[in-house]
């Protein structure tokens, strides 16, 4: 059966019933997915509930069956085997033993769901074969894409990602335009966006307030030109400021494949205003996910299915306290990194928010060369874990599920980026049982 077999299938299951439950995972993929799938159940006529959540524990999965809906409808989530008889609908690109008869996951399909298809991606497919109006929802699922970094590798999306962003090139909601792949080019000044400039990094000037006001000044730059935008800037200083980074990477040695890293697909979405921080699909997708990040995926929610106005202004609050914490959360975790036989972890406790131990361990990670684990606590008597390897041969999905269900948790995720909810206390035992699995993998190298 083809991937696009599966969603005529899952699409007709749901034309048959009246009610449903939206569960969706709270992170930028998940979110644009639940708007796409509530969006088209509005569209069908159907009654629906949306709930967030951070992961499917015992707890509350037992919960949402207690609601006792017709039918539940998982958005970039997976049950476990115990909710199989159920009448369930599964849009997921997450790794999982989920074989139910209503689940899409690329991963079934020969389709890599780390970079070919998110989570939106999948729910949209369902959508498009529920209602054909629905292809004006594929905004959000490139929205759900770039949220989920798989933009990232290739500086482009590819495989069903691709299609679904040709379906909402063709339907005038997204632009796709070549340009600068640094973060922050519509909504952060020039000063911030070198500062912060990681792929690749820029030799002498990534981190160092002294090397980016330097920089410029050397390319004759005025000082106030350092708060100015990138989209302010005119086509000749873009370029030389993209031909100065190219030269100190290949001065460096860095190599020709990092200077291609610089440019690469931005997707503008047409309706939305430059400089908005909804224009661009990165901006976008980052705004929801801060947003989510900080306990209101409602609103973010709100955000992807159009509401503007106060609705934005609260959104933008939002997103500079997640920057604050993010800030303070970082230079906390670097400073209780430990290095174990072949990881790296830090345990931060209750100093750093559960629904942000995924972002800082991915930037932490970014310095490291082995896996790294993030540890805090989620409020419950219980730990959430966040692994995260920037590249290697090791499935950190594998290994974290398996370590986790050692200890009486559960766990999943990407092949770099996977996380698990354990007991706590546990902790120790589950980086013995994570080292010992990445050890089985044999064909990752142990520094």
């Amino acid at each position: 059966m083809r991937i696009e077999d599966r969603a005529k299938e899952i699409a007709d299951f749901i034309r048959k019933r009246s009610e449903f439950l939206v569960v969706a995972h709270s992170d930028a993929d998940g979110i644009a997915g639940g708007a796409i799938a509530v969006k088209s159940l509005q569209h069908a006529g159907k009654e629906f509930e949306i709930e967030f959540v951070k992961q499917l524990d015992p707890s509350t999965m037992e919960r949402l069956l207690a609601k006792n809906r017709e039918v539940i409808w998982f958005v970039d989530l997976s049950p476990d085997e115990r909710m199989k008889g159920a009448d369930i609908v599964v849009t997921d690109h997450h790794r999982s033993p989920m074989r139910s008869r209503y689940t899409l996951n690329p991963n079934n399909f020969g389709i890599d769901g780390d970079k070919e298809l998110s989570g939106a991606g999948a729910t949209y497919l369902v959508a498009r074969e529920i209602e054909r109006r629905n292809v004006e929802l594929s905004f959000l699922a490139v929205i759900g894409a770039c949220g989920d970094l798989q933009d990232r590798e290739e500086r482009k999306l590819i495989g069903v990602n691709r299609k679904i962003l040709e379906e909402a090139v063709r339907s005038g909601k997204i632009k796709i335009i070549k340009d600068i792949q640094y973060f922050g080019r519509e909504c952060k000044p020039i000063f911030s966006l070198l500062y912060n400039a990681d792929d690749p990094i820029i030799p002498g000037v990534t981190r160092s307030s002294r090397g980016v006001k330097e920089f410029l000044m050397e390319l004759g730059f005025e000082r106030s030109d350092a708060w100015k935008r990138w989209i302010d800037l005119s086509k000749e200083d873009k370029r030389r400021i993209l031909s100065e980074i190219a030269k100190r990477l290949l001065d460096k040695g860095f190599g020709s494949r990092y200077v291609r890293r610089l440019i690469g697909e931005v997707y503008l979405l047409e309706q939305e205003e430059e400089g908005s921080g909804l224009h661009d699909a990165r901006e976008f997708a980052t705004l929801v996910n801060s947003v989510s990040r900080c306990g209101k995926p409602d609103l973010a929610l709100m955000i992807c299915l159009g509401s503007r106005g106060r609705y934005l202004e609260e959104a933008r609050k939002y997103l500079d306290r997640h920057r604050n914490n993010l800030l303070r959360s970082i230079k906390l975790a670097k400073g209780r990194l430990e290095r174990r036989k072949i990881v790296y972890f830090f345990h931060a406790g209750s100093s750093i928010k559960d629904t942000m131990i995924g972002s800082v361990t991915s930037i932490v990670s970014k310095d490291l060369s082995s896996p790294t684990i993030g540890f805090a606590y989620d409020g419950d008597d219980r730990v959430k874990v966040s692994a995260r390897l920037r590249s290697g041969g090791i499935d950190l999905s594998r290994a974290i599920r398996v370590a986790a269900s050692s200890v009486g948790g559960i766990g999943g995720g990407h092949r770099n980026a996977a996380g698990a909810l354990i007991p706590r206390g546990k902790e120790e035992e589950f980086l013995d049982r994570f080292e010992r699995e990445i050890e089985h993998q044999s064909r990752f190298d142990v520094l």
